[in-house]
């Protein structure tokens, strides 16, 4: 595990940076560099050898080093010293209003900064128009005890992606600015784009070990289709394919004795509802009139386990730590709304903990085991066959009534409302430690083997 350092700034010693008397420095180092900026310095043990690195005011200025900088990382290559990461977290949706900088998720970008210290990094927030491409140099928001601070900074030794929504993501602009930091300025990005439901889906097909995990999945092409998954499995679902938050979910049941369809979906004024047709045609005329079934997927219904009669799924985080290695981060059961076609929270669904789902001990064992083995799996599938790097995947998983695990959908920036729970507010803080964790490995990877990183 990589150790972090604090960091001081002397105004008594010119062109002149301390590093730790225990790091290992060997050979001749000519220069120091924060982010994009280097510059030439006389680099030295600490004269009374402490593990704390010492900047010069003057070389400070120089790396454009914030005087709020408290803790970080050493890294050499090429006769040169690293000290970093330097963080940008890269969005959208920036206000004039100081105390609320990017609207309502100020507060979550607040709570994701807060954990710098802890992790060694130094992280800030930034949008297109905060560049300034002649001088490399960002405005970043940076967050500290007294509130948001605007400072401007080198160019960042790598970019986390949180941007909001896909509509944001597709921006022309803002693909061209990832691009150029990318392409022009080897700063990898991490978390780089939303993912796509079907492609994902299709992409661990390909994967024996993997293809356990998946239930049957298809774009819609016909009702026929349709009628032979009910004739299968006696319920489907309907999803769009790039949706989220439960939006748009349809789940479709055929009643094998009565020959009737149902449809259970939420309305568009949030009112779960639950409709009978006499055919499939009647149904699907009814219900997606207004929709474009080109966009909507079709997915094998699976029995899931219940509590009190309610249905049950999973959220899993899993993340990768500073070394680059997949970890489970966070772990919830959420529990259906009644009537609800969803377990989302705004379908009136509930969240668990394992341990409330599961209060014999043998079970919550063995079910924490399988869904923890299935989370890392699917992510290092997820990672093999995605172009870009992943830090962070939340996972919807089932368990039906033979133990069997299924995963219902992948998100690259999963949403976190488990963490209302308050028995799962210490994973919410690892989470987001993680989050950042994850930049020390990546910026040490590309430092040291660029190669391998921008091949």
């Amino acid at each position: 595990m990589r150790k972090r350092y604090p960091i001081e700034f002397s105004a008594k010693i010119d062109d002149v940076v301390y590093y730790p008397a225990e790091f290992p420095l060997n050979g001749t180092t000519l220069k120091i560099a924060f982010g994009s900026k280097s510059v030439a310095a006389i680099i030295l043990p600490h004269p009374e050898a402490e593990n704390v690195i010492v900047i010069s005011k003057n070389i400070q200025a120089q790396l454009k080093m914030p005087e709020l900088t408290s803790q970080l990382h050493l890294f050499v290559e090429n006769e040169t010293l690293f000290i970093g990461p330097l963080v940008g977290i890269f969005t959208a949706g920036f206000t004039p209003f100081p105390l609320r900088p990017v609207g309502d998720r100020s507060l979550f970008f607040a709570k994701l900064l807060s954990v710098q210290k802890s992790v060694g990094v130094l992280p800030f927030v930034f949008g297109e128009k905060h560049i300034d491409w002649e001088n490399g140099l960002i405005k970043g928001y940076f967050y500290q005890q007294k509130g948001w601070e605007i400072i401007e900074v080198p160019f960042p030794n790598v970019i986390y992606d949180r941007l909001p929504n896909r509509r944001t993501e597709k921006l022309f602009e803002l693909k061209k600015v990832k691009e150029r930091l990318q392409n022009d300025y080897l700063i990898p990005c991490y978390n780089p784009g939303f993912f796509n439901k079907l492609e994902i889906h299709e992409r661990l097909l390909q994967e024996d070990a993997l293809s356990q995990y998946l239930p049957e999945t298809h774009p819609f092409t016909s009702f026929s289709n349709i009628e032979r998954m009910l004739a299968d499995y006696g319920h489907v679902y309907i999803k769009p394919i790039n949706g989220s938050l439960g939006f748009g979910v349809h789940q479709i049941i055929y009643d094998k004795r009565g020959g009737d369809y149902y449809c259970r979906y939420r309305d568009e004024h949030g009112k779960n509802k639950l409709k009978k047709f006499a055919s499939l045609e009647i149904l699907m005329r009814h219900i997606f009139s207004n929709q474009s079934l080109s966009k909507m997927l079709i997915q094998q219904g699976i029995d899931l386990i219940r509590n009190e009669k309610r249905q049950i799924d999973f959220r899993i985080h899993t993340n990768k730590d500073e070394s680059g290695t997949w970890q489970v981060t966070a772990m919830a059961a959420k529990i259906a709304g009644p009537g609800s076609v969803t377990t989302h929270i705004n379908n009136g669904g509930a969240i668990r903990t394992i341990e409330e789902v599961f209060p014999d001990e043998n079970d919550q064992q063995a079910f924490l085991e399988k869904l923890t083995d299935a989370a890392l799996e699917l992510s290092k599938g997820i990672e093999k066959n995605i172009d870009g790097f992943i830090g962070e995947i939340g996972f919807d998983m089932g368990i039906d009534r033979n133990g069997r695990i299924w995963l219902f959908e992948a998100n690259s920036k999963p949403g976190r409302s488990i963490f209302k729970h308050p028995r799962l507010k210490e994973f919410e803080l690892l989470t987001r430690k993680f989050s950042l964790a994850f930049a020390v490995f990546l910026a040490e990877q590309a430092i040291t083997k660029p190669e391998e990183v921008f091949k």
